[in-house]
């Protein structure tokens, strides 16, 4: 039995009798109540078996909550993975991967299996990437091929992963595709809907459906009549039978990574199953992280991209603030639309094409600073940054939310304020004045954009957020780029990229596309060339030597430091840990460092989460948080 319990020293499997009258409906997988310490908690039937190694008293089971079975073998396996590798507790893992129950959802009668997927399967795009064809004849032989793919400029990738998904289904197989966000899984939820001819064989997984719903394609999907699944980072835990494919859409975005503990990240949760299932696995993007470079180098997943030729006929025309363009126009490298990104919107407007502004912070300005001295303005009661809502706005705290109306500079009295960063909604304001008969419309926070036609606009998005063209945008126009390039983050690097190759990826082919930033620097060069190998492998060799994941693994400890210390001292770390730190956290707390080899990582884990144990049998007062490999390791 597992038994619904946080606490990492009773994170082990109990033992209980069952009842006569529970004999059919205990069954391995299921829901029931016990009681421990004294209280009736939740669990899952793990196994059944004729006797106990126990030497003391066994209780009975208070009562199976539902004879439905929602954890599958498979399933508490890879829990049991996860949570030792992320040093956290089989309970907190099954909490991420099963829904909560909803009783009238299982008294419904179930719905009809659909018939088994014989279509054909039209994977000619396939072939334009190295490699490509030979993926999808593996898939259709029910083998199990592992692949790191790049996508082209203006590729529909929900296509070529329904593509991937259907071989692996008429093969009699099942397939598991994650995604970042709700957009993405609408798309691929069209795709697989075009592919296979209508619904029935898939299932889309997100909490945003509702929790009826959700448990309502969960239970087809437990029950065997969905064999495709397709969601968000939850869904990597999804009961698929017969599991043949698992595949993630832009690894790097930080939604796979989840916010509760124990912090997996979804690409190793789909690898792990991979490696359990022996199923295939695509890492597919149109940039690439170092962990999925890792997997290349490794031998691990093959290298699925085109060739540069094919490349070349499909890729925009990407254009820098070099050397040249500052010789004409000194002010270029300081200008947030500089001459040559100008002209390329007034080209591409003239053409009756939609351009792009591709801008890093959202709202109005999110940052001001004094307009005399230039200090940053910051708040009187937590020193939190000002920033300005809209032009006649009320400065206030991003922070705590007050309003600072009387502000005035601590260091010259000036209570005058200029922008020391311009968000997405002050940059709309400044281009409708500078193209006053173009519509100008914004896709962002407040409202996100899913297409706009081919027309002559101005679009001004912030990453993440940039809708599809009809035909592709005629320009792309990506301002700020030093918001990115200037991050205090050990993914910096690979994140600028990231956003602009998705963004770049919206043009049609031969458009330019406008960086405005030094053509010198390595993501601007990664981006000249549109080759996100390049850069993917120059950064895991970077991390390789300093001794950063994924070369190396990590796991950061938070809290006040006398609990952080004590943690350390109870930890019996691998030979051969480092201890790094502390640097200041939170208010009263401090954060520490542990990092080993790869081969010692799952050796770590267990000894952070023993100590947890520890201090968990002594009751102590002050938690600390675990979390292994995290995306904001700096």
């Amino acid at each position: 039995m597992c038994v619904d319990s946080p606490l990492p020293h009773l994170d082990r499997p109990f033992d209980y009798l069952v009842p006569i009258d529970a004999a059919d409906s205990a069954r391995p997988g299921t829901r029931v109540k016990v009681r421990f310490s004294g209280q009736l908690v939740d669990g899952f039937v793990l196994e059944r078996a004729a006797g106990s190694e126990h030497e003391g008293r066994l209780s009975f089971l208070d009562r199976v909550i539902s004879p439905e079975r929602v954890l599958t073998p498979e399933v508490a396996r890879l829990a049991r993975e996860v949570a030792d590798r992320y040093a956290g507790t089989l309970s907190d893992v099954l909490r991420l991967a099963i829904p909560p129950r909803q009783a009238k959802v299982e008294s419904a009668p179930p719905a009809e299996p659909p018939p088994p997927f014989t279509g054909a399967v039209a994977g000619e795009p396939w072939s334009r990437y190295t490699a490509g064809a030979a993926l999808l004849r593996a898939l259709a032989d029910d083998r199990a091929p592992r692949a790191v793919w790049t996508a082209l400029p203006g590729e529909d990738w929900p296509a070529r992963l329904a593509e991937a998904a259907a071989t692996t289904l008429a093969a009699g197989r099942g397939a598991l595709i994650v995604v970042a966000d709700a957009r993405d899984l609408d798309r691929l939820d069209a795709a697989l809907l075009a592919v296979l001819g209508g619904p029935g064989h898939h299932v889309a997984l997100s909490a945003a459906i509702g929790p009826a719903e959700r448990y309502r394609r969960f239970l087809a999907v437990a029950r065997g009549s969905a064999r495709i699944v397709i969601g968000t980072r939850a869904a990597a835990f999804a009961p698929v039978a017969g599991l043949g494919l698992v595949a993630i859409w832009d690894d790097g975005d930080d939604l796979h990574s989840d916010q509760r503990a124990p912090y997996p990240h979804a690409r190793q949760v789909l690898l792990a199953r991979a490696e359990q299932e022996r199923c295939a696995a695509i890492v597919g993007g149109f940039g690439r992280t170092a962990e999925a470079q890792q997997l290349v180098e490794t031998g691990w997943a093959i290298d699925v991209s085109a060739a540069r030729d094919e490349l070349r006929r499909l890729m925009p025309r990407v254009l820098t603030v070099g050397e040249h363009e500052r010789a004409r126009d000194p002010q270029a490298a300081a200008a947030r639309l500089p001459t040559i990104a100008w002209r390329a919107a007034r080209e591409a407007l003239s053409g009756g094409a939609p351009v792009l502004i591709q801008v890093p912070r959202r709202g109005y300005l999110p940052a001001v600073s004094c307009a005399d001295c230039f200090t940053p303005a910051r708040c009187v009661v937590c020193s939190g940054p000002l920033a300005l809502p809209a032009a006649d706005g009320v400065p206030f705290c991003r922070w705590c939310g007050r309003p600072a109306a009387d502000h005035a500079c601590p260091e010259c009295g000036s209570r005058r304020l200029r922008a020391a960063v311009i968000g997405a909604r002050r940059t709309a304001e400044e281009l409708a004045r500078a193209f006053p008969d173009t519509p100008v419309r914004t896709s962002g926070r407040d409202g996100i954009l899913t297409s706009v036609p081919h027309e002559a606009m101005l679009v001004v998005s912030t990453p993440g957020a940039e809708p599809l063209a009809d035909g592709g945008f005629g320009a792309v126009l990506l301002l700020d780029a030093w918001a990115f390039l200037t991050r205090a983050d050990l993914r910096g690097t690979e994140e600028a990229l990231r956003r602009w190759f998705a963004a770049a990826a919206l043009a049609r082919p031969g458009a330019p596309v406008v960086v405005v930033a030094d053509g010198g620097l390595v993501a601007v060069q990664a981006l000249l060339r549109f080759d996100p190998a390049w850069l993917a492998a120059r950064e895991l060799a970077e991390r390789r030597e300093l001794g950063f994941p994924p070369a190396a693994r990590m796991a950061a400890l938070t809290g006040p430091p006398a609990a952080v210390a004590e943690l350390l001292a109870l930890a019996e770390l691998p030979p051969g840990a480092e201890v790094l730190g502390p640097v200041p956290a939170a208010e009263g707390q401090e954060r520490m460092l542990v990092r080993t080899t790869r081969s010692a990582g799952k050796a770590l884990a267990l000894a952070l989460k023993a100590a947890a144990g520890a201090r968990s049998v002594r009751k102590a007062a002050d938690p600390v948080k675990i979390q292994v490999d995290p995306l904001d390791l700096l």
